[in-house]
C-alpha cells in the first residue's frame, strides 16, 4: 500500500510564491541587523541535551525535542538498565532518557549563542554583536500562530551592560517593522521590578513561579493566573498583596510615579525604575512604533535578568507577539564563563509572515521573480531568443524562455500563473526586423522595441 503524502503536525511546506515573500521578511531584516554592526553567526541544528536542559524553566525543559543516539537508539542502552527492564524492575526515566537521546533539537538560538560566545571567547572581540536566522523547534501543541518548526531572526550584543544597547534594540525595531509597513507596539518592563513585587508579597523565594503565572495574563486571564499561581505554592495573602499589578494603567509617567509609591522603598525596584526612565528618555522619537510599558509583561524565560520587550502587531488580528526579547546578565555563567551581560531580540518571521498576509502588507511584485519570459514559437525562434536572453539576463533582468513551441493561450496562462509581468514575443517578423514585441500582461498593452532597447524597457 501506498504511503499517505504528509508531514508532521506543527510543521509546513513552503510554495515558491511563500518562499519569495519570507525571503522578503529576512532580507528586509538582515538588512537593518547589518545597518546596526550585527554580523550573522549559525549553530547546529542540534545541541547537547546538557546544553540546553535547565536553561528555558520547568514547562520550557518539557518542550524539547530530544533526539535518539542512533537509528536503533535501544542498542545504546546500558545492560544494566536492559537488565531492570526485562525482570520488570523500575528504571528512572530521567536515567532512561539519557541513554536513549543525549542530544536535542534547539530550542531558541539564544542558548547556542551564549555556549558559542564562552566556547570561542578567545576568538572573539567584545562587545560582540551578533545575528542569527535559523529555525528552532519546540515540542508544543500546534495552533494558529504556533508551529513546531519556526524561524527566529535574532540579534545579541554580548559583552557590555550599558543601556544603550536597549535603546539601539528598540530603534532597530522600529525600523525593522517600518520597512515591512507594518504598525507595532514595543511593550517593555524590567525583571527587576517583578523581583520587587515577589518581595513585596512576601514570597521572594517564587519569583520564578510569580513571573511564569504572570507572563500569562494576556491569554488565560487574571482568575487563572492567579490560581496557577496558587498551585505553585503562593499564598492568597502574597497574591493579594501584588494586586496593584493588575489594576496599573495609563502613560509611562503616570505609571512610573505609582510604581514609586508602591515599590520605591526597594533598591532593587529603584533600579529597574531608573533604567525604565533611561529607555523611555533615550529612545527617541520613534518611526512607526509605540513604546509603551506593560507592568504584566514576565517573559517566562528564567535567564532574563532586566529589560524586557515584546512586540505586538497593531494592526490584524492574530494578536500574538511576533518580536521578543530582554537583558541577560549571566547567561554564559551556566558554562563556566561569568559576568558576561548581554541583551538581545527575536523576530518571529513565521508570526511576521501571517501578520503581513492578513493586512496585506507584501509588495505585489514579490508574486515571481521573473520579470520577462520570452515566448517560444519553434526551434529557430527560440535559439534566436536564447542569445537575447542571455544579454537580458547579464543586465540584470530575471528571465526565462519557455521550453516548448506551445499554443501562446498556454504561454500567456502560465506568465500569468507565475505573476511575470512581461512576455518576449519574437517570431518570424520579429526576427527580421532585429526587434522584440513586448506585451505587458497586467495592462494587456504590446510594444515593439529594439532588440538592443529590450532591456532598458524592462528596468535593466
Amino acid at each position: 500500500m501506498a504511503t499517505k503524502a504528509s508531514i508532521p503536525k506543527g510543521t509546513r511546506d513552503f510554495s515558491p510564491q511563500e518562499m519569495l515573500r519570507r525571503k522578503h521578511i529576512f532580507g528586509t531584516i538582515e538588512q537593518v541587523f547589518r545597518k546596526y554592526g550585527y554580523l550573522p553567526l549559525e549553530t547546529p541544528a542540534m545541541e547537547n541535551l546538557e546544553t540546553l536542559t535547565g536553561k528555558y524553566g520547568e514547562e520550557g525543559d518539557r518542550l524539547i525535542f530530544k533526539v535518539l543516539n542512533s537509528g536503533d537508539a535501544w542498542k545504546e542502552v546500558s545492560a544494566d538498565t536492559k537488565a531492570k527492564l526485562q525482570k520488570g524492575e523500575e528504571v528512572h526515566p530521567g536515567k532512561l532518557a539519557a541513554e536513549l537521546a543525549d542530544k536535542a533539537l534547539r530550542y531558541d538560538l539564544t542558548v547556542p549563542f551564549a555556549r558559542y560566545v564562552v566556547q570561542h571567547q578567545s576568538e572573539l572581540t567584545f562587545p560582540f554583536k551578533r545575528y542569527q536566522i535559523q529555525p528552532v523547534w519546540r515540542a508544543d501543541r500546534p495552533q494558529k500562530g504556533r508551529y513546531r518548526e519556526f524561524y527566529q531572526c535574532d540579534a545579541d550584543v554580548i559583552g557590555s551592560k550599558s543601556l544603550l544597547n536597549e535603546v539601539e534594540l528598540v530603534q532597530l525595531i522600529d525600523e525593522v517593522f517600518a520597512a515591512l509597513g507594518l504598525r507595532v507596539a514595543i511593550k517593555v518592563n524590567d525583571r527587576k521590578l517583578l523581583t520587587a513585587i515577589a518581595a513585596i508579597s512576601g514570597q521572594p523565594d517564587k519569583v520564578v513561579e510569580m513571573v511564569t503565572a504572570i507572563d500569562k495574563l494576556d491569554k488565560i486571564g487574571q482568575d487563572k493566573v492567579e490560581d496557577e499561581m496558587r498551585m505553585k505554592g503562593i499564598t492568597d495573602t502574597a497574591i493579594a498583596s501584588i494586586a496593584p499589578l493588575f489594576r496599573l494603567s495609563g502613560t509611562w509617567p503616570e505609571q512610573q510615579e505609582k510604581l514609586e509609591r508602591w515599590l520605591g522603598s526597594l533598591p532593587v525596584a529603584q533600579e529597574g525604575l531608573k533604567n525604565l526612565g533611561f529607555l523611555f528618555d533615550q529612545a527617541g522619537q520613534l518611526g512607526g512604533a509605540t513604546l509603551e510599558f506593560d507592568p504584566t509583561l514576565a517573559r517566562g524565560l528564567d535567564y532574563y535578568t532586566g529589560a524586557i520587550f515584546e512586540v505586538k502587531a497593531a494592526e490584524g488580528s492574530l494578536g500574538s507577539s511576533i518580536c521578543g526579547g530582554g537583558r541577560y546578565d549571566d547567561l554564559t555563567g551556566i558554562f563556566g564563563l561569568k559576568g558576561m551581560s548581554g541583551v538581545g531580540i527575536s523576530f518571529g518571521a513565521d508570526r511576521i509572515y501571517d501578520v503581513l498576509m492578513e493586512t496585506g502588507k507584501f509588495p505585489a511584485e514579490l508574486g515571481s521573480s521573473t520579470r520577462v519570459l520570452f515566448a517560444n514559437f519553434g526551434e529557430a525562434e527560440a535559439l534566436h531568443a536564447l542569445k537575447l536572453l542571455r544579454q537580458v539576463r547579464e543586465a540584470g533582468i530575471a528571465a526565462e524562455l519557455y521550453p516548448d513551441a506551445a499554443k501562446m493561450a498556454k504561454q500567456f496562462k502560465y506568465a500569468d500563473d507565475k505573476g511575470i509581468p512581461f512576455v518576449a514575443i519574437i517570431g518570424e517578423n520579429e526576427m527580421k526586423q532585429g526587434i522584440v514585441t513586448v506585451k505587458d500582461m497586467r495592462s494587456g498593452e504590446q510594444k515593439a522595441v529594439k532588440e538592443e532597447g529590450l532591456p532598458a524597457l524592462l528596468g535593466g
